[in-house]
């Protein structure tokens, strides 16, 4: 039997091929949003990032939380790992005919002045449909240890996306809904790889195989469901927590101004991939040892400096590629403060959000992995709630004037990514964990503050931000430590 059969997940080498691949995709679908933002007029361009949003936002629900199980379980019996992706096929094919019939009948894009074409908003809803397809058999592979196939799909799912983008574009398209189309054919080229790749690789089940193998969960499809129920709910959930400031800016400012935000979010949305792909890679792993407290609190450690290593980097670097590429990349109208505020300064205050989300990445993937989902989802409602709280107090009962409302929005989004890391400390049992660590914390949310006031206000108090960069040895021991 080759080595690749016996291939294992892998926190530190499966958060690198994740991370590597996501920023690549992210980079790719940076390119994307140029060739957007130029051939489209600016309320076309809101019509068509909203209404992606808006149903990746609705029909996420569809996943129910199945994906998820697989993620923790599959580890326990490989040779039902895709036996389990076509059992979760088939209940969310059946839990997407209710929500189907709800988007046509509510049509919850009139609530957000998206005022699209019908085929744009169809188009736009199968995108987030085929994005919820993909997430079965891309989460069968990281269980197998081929994370390394699951970051080819995003690539290649990426690169077809922007080929099609730059397709239309040299034929002089402006045409939103083809650009959608383009979207969807991307979308639908990385689900279908994923789930070739996932037929390929996967073992076959034995003979005497039963779900039982898998756990307890999977022993009869009540409790399978009931087993989903918290990271469904979840999923239904988490979308509107980076997307709510978004949402709340269109709705009292319209289209254009949400298009604007969108614009500033761009590149953070972009740097949330790297907490994104290393919770991915966390999820497996901390659900491998959760019964091993030993084992579990080793990886927990190596994944909390990973973090810490990464910070000033993501920080840094995000700062840069916005200011020096924003300005090449997107026409003059985003930056230039035409519809009241630069989105590279809006940007900007949004780098501490994106701070506190990374920090908040091994008590985020404890919760998920952790013997009581419930709590998991408890935790994202009362994100959620605070993100509602915070945006309906600074955005919609805030300024009126644009620049103001951008900012608003802004602030909130960091303010709720603040609650996020609080939170996560707290219902996580790992309080004491970070206690344990207090200089470390203090040192790191300090020399973060520093940084992103010291951006935000272009004064010299980044340099008092520097010492985060003595965090980057510890995360690259913790990186290799977990390679093996």
């Amino acid at each position: 039997m080759s080595e690749d059969a016996h291939r294992t997940p892998s926190s530190g080498r499966d958060a690198s091929w994740l991370v590597g691949a996501d920023l690549l995709a992210v980079a790719l679908a940076f390119i994307g949003q140029i060739f957007l933002t130029h051939a489209l007029l600016e309320e076309q361009y809101g019509w068509m990032v909203l209404a992606i949003d808006l149903y990746a936002s609705l029909f996420l629900i569809v996943d129910l939380g199945l994906p998820t199980l697989i993620a923790r379980d599959g580890t326990k019996a490989p040779g039902m790992v895709s036996p389990a992706v076509w059992r979760t096929y088939r209940w969310q094919i059946l839990a997407a005919i209710p929500f189907v019939l709800l988007a046509a009948l509510a049509r919850p894009e009139d609530w957000l002045n998206i005022g699209a074409p019908t085929t744009l908003l169809v188009l736009a809803g199968l995108v987030a449909l085929v994005h919820v397809a993909s997430y079965a058999p891309r989460s069968g592979l990281r269980v197998l240890g081929e994370a390394r196939l699951e970051a080819m799909t995003k690539v290649v799912e990426r690169g077809l996306t922007v080929a099609a983008y730059a397709v239309l574009a040299s034929q002089g398209s402006t045409s939103p809904t083809a650009y959608t189309a383009a979207f969807l054919l991307g979308a639908t080229a990385g689900w279908l790889l994923a789930l070739f790749w996932l037929m390929r690789t996967a073992p076959k089940a034995q003979t005497s195989a039963s779900w039982s193998d898998l756990g307890a969960s999977w022993s009869s499809s009540r409790a399978l469901l009931l087993s989903a129920l918290p990271f469904a709910i979840t999923l239904g959930i988490l979308p509107y927590v980076v997307r709510i400031e978004k949402f709340m800016v269109a709705a009292s400012g319209g289209a254009t101004l949400g298009a604007v935000f969108h614009v500033a979010q761009l590149v953070w949305l972009a740097g949330l991939v790297v907490p994104a792909a290393i919770r991915s890679a966390l999820l497996p792993v901390f659900g491998r040892a959760r019964d091993n407290p030993t084992e579990y609190r080793r990886e927990f450690h190596h994944a909390t400096d990973m973090c810490f290593g990464l910070l000033p980097y993501g920080l840094f670097g995000g700062y840069l590629v916005v200011h020096v590429l924003a300005p090449i990349a997107f026409p003059a109208a985003y930056l230039d403060g035409t519809h009241g505020a630069s989105a590279v300064d809006l940007f900007t205050v949004l780098l501490a959000g994106w701070g506190f989300t990374l920090l908040a990445t091994p008590t985020y993937a404890s919760l998920m992995a952790g013997h009581r989902p419930w709590r998991f989802t408890l935790f994202i409602l009362l994100v959620l709630l605070a993100a509602v709280v915070l945006g309906a107090g600074l955005v919609l009962n805030g300024p009126e004037e644009n620049g103001a409302k951008l900012y608003a929005a802004a602030i909130a989004s960091s303010l709720s990514a603040g609650v996020l890391l609080v939170l996560s400390w707290w219902m996580s049992g790992e309080m004491p964990t970070v206690r344990a660590r207090q200089d470390e914390w203090a040192l790191v949310l300090l020399c973060t503050g520093f940084i992103v006031a010291g951006l935000a206000t272009q004064s010299f108090w980044w340099l008092l931000g520097l010492p985060l960069f003595l965090f980057t040895k510890q995360g690259w021991r913790a990186v290799r430590s977990t390679l093996e």
